[in-house]
């Protein structure tokens, strides 16, 4: 199968205003120009969930303060594990009512004013809670809602991630999002011989630093002289069928080149 879940095979990620604004207001035109070009032009919005442990507004809070459209194939809600549990049950209540379809389950990024849900607050018998316990608590709480996806890391040893691939698919998960992909990898390979939707990660910026603190591996020297459009042809040409995660993509300029016609898997 593989493929993607919505009518393109690019995601395009963009934050909400930071919660530490101080002018909420000026703040929202960013999002909302970005929201509707992605959506104009036929690919997914995707929405991280307090990134790198940084408080921000919710995608929902943010979209239905400003009114904007949620078409359920054109965007993808981030939910992790630092929410209080009363705030996933408001959170999950609002994205069923606005419509929206696909969620990425993660165990997330933590930080001090961050609340954790903890077991006792789903009922399950862990140490933690990570994303297969969040899978199976949306599953029970609202059963065939939502398509929900997993997060990759084919940083880490891949008979380890596998694994725990297999345990998120059998709690519920339907696609995948990996960690940004830097040319052929072999955890890469045997993902994408699995039936299911699965999206490669594409770090569309320069700033490999960065890069290496979100996937937290040093990858500088994987990276030298790193060119992001290079990059992403590559995986086109390395890995089809695919969907593409892109993560700090470019508002400035035009897309037509650099991303294909919607609705082409791999822009093929």
């Amino acid at each position: 199968m593989n493929g993607v879940l919505g009518p393109s095979p690019y995601l395009v990620e963009i934050l909400t205003p930071k919660q530490s604004e101080k002018d909420f207001e000026a703040a929202l035109p960013v999002f909302r120009e970005r929201y509707n070009r992605i959506v104009r032009e036929g690919h997914i919005v995707s929405v991280p969930d307090n990134p790198l442990g940084n408080l921000h507004f919710t995608a929902l809070e943010v979209i239905e303060y400003d009114e904007l459209e949620v078409r359920p194939q054109q965007f993808l809600l981030h939910l992790n594990t630092f929410h209080g549990k009363v705030d996933l049950d408001r959170l999950l209540a609002q994205a069923d009512e606005m419509g929206v379809q696909n969620i990425l389950c993660i165990s997330g990024d933590g930080g001090p004013r961050l609340p954790r849900l903890e077991p006792e607050d789903l009922k399950v018998d862990a140490k933690t809670v990570t994303s297969v316990e969040l899978l199976r608590y949306i599953e029970s709480a609202l059963p065939g809602r939502f398509t929900l996806g997993v997060a990759f890391n084919q940083y880490e040893p891949p008979e380890h991630e596998l694994r725990k691939l297999d345990d998120k698919l059998e709690a519920g998960a339907r696609f995948v999002v990996t960690q940004p992909v830097l040319g052929e990898d072999e955890g890469i390979r045997e993902l994408l011989s699995r039936d299911l939707p699965v999206y490669l990660g594409a770090w569309m910026s320069r700033n490999v630093r960065l890069l290496a603190e979100c996937v937290g591996y040093l990858v500088d020297a994987l990276a030298t002289g790193y060119d992001p459009v290079r990059n992403l042809r590559r995986l086109q040409d390395l890995y089809t069928p695919a969907g593409y995660y892109l993560s700090l993509l470019s508002f400035s300029g035009s897309w037509e080149a650099l991303l294909p016609q919607a609705g082409l898997v791999g822009g093929r």
